[in-house]
């Protein structure tokens, strides 16, 4: 535990975020739609809980965060982590926040420290901030992340990773990845880390997978259906959830018999091969 109390004025506040992007259509919207917004992505409900744990940061605010919502994970394969932490444990994206939550809580819980790659919007929340090795996923990644992230490959301490980028979405009518980057295959590679394939069983909410699809019917290139992630995320409240480890593979499997693009979807079939 730190001495966080000066957090509790940070929060998070849509209408400045709106007012600090480069979205022309965003700062023309209405004050109803701020209020929309806001009720959306559960902007009160956020701000209190990052306040009742200012005091928390890290892998301890993890552990609350799994409290605060009641979601038990069920595991199985835990025999598979390795002894050492030096690996990239990557996992497939259903849920956007929860599996994120358990898959930080449950390598943390192994190995103590770690750093988790994702997206920099989670910057927002102080308390993530420390275990966060950002990126932008929307943008080209700005220099200071590039040599975090670097630091982060060469050191000891364990990586988690969703190479998907983005949520599972609706794909040949099943909800799966996208194409996995091949950018922890490179990493893994020339920093010797093994990989640790892990797989969740789920997905969200029917409401999540129309709004995708209806944006896609009309040629809506913004992603309308991330704004109901913090909905998904109070949806697993009280809720167990299946996690299921893989057998690590070591770094020198991904010889040149194929691309690292080949390789990362040869790993991603691995997570979502059957049981």
């Amino acid at each position: 535990m730190s001495t966080y109390n000066h957090l509790v004025a940070e929060q998070i506040n849509i209408r400045e975020l709106v007012k600090q992007s480069e979205s022309a259509l965003l700062k023309q919207l209405p004050g109803w739609a701020y209020v929309l917004l806001e009720k959306i992505v559960y902007q009160d409900e956020i701000n209190r809980i990052i306040n009742k744990y200012s005091e928390f940061e890290g892998v301890d605010f993890l552990s609350k965060m799994v409290d605060e919502f009641k979601i038990e994970p069920v595991v199985s394969g835990i025999e598979n982590l390795p002894a050492h932490g030096k690996c990239f444990f990557v996992a497939n994206h259903p849920y956007g926040i929860a599996d994120g939550l358990l898959l930080t809580c449950i390598i943390s819980s192994r190995y103590g420290n770690l750093k988790a790659i994702g997206n920099d919007v989670f910057m927002l929340i102080p308390q993530l901030r420390p275990l966060i090795a950002a990126v932008n996923v929307f943008g080209s990644n700005y220099r200071d992340y590039i040599r975090e992230l670097t630091g982060v490959y060469k050191s000891e301490i364990p990586v988690t990773h969703f190479p998907a980028g983005r949520v599972s979405r609706v794909i040949k009518f099943r909800v799966e990845d996208g194409i996995w980057q091949k950018s922890f295959i490179s990493k893994a590679v020339e920093c010797k880390r093994d990989i640790v394939p892990i797989y969740f069983p789920g997905k969200n909410s029917s409401l999540f997978y129309f709004i995708y699809l209806l944006r896609k019917m009309f040629f809506i290139k913004t992603n309308l259906e991330l704004t109901l992630l913090p909905r998904e995320l109070f949806n697993k409240k009280n809720r167990k959830i299946r996690v299921v480890i893989r057998k690590p593979i070591p770094y020198n499997t991904f010889d040149n018999s194929r691309s690292h693009s080949e390789w990362a979807q040869w790993v991603k079939t691995r997570v979502y091969r059957d049981e």
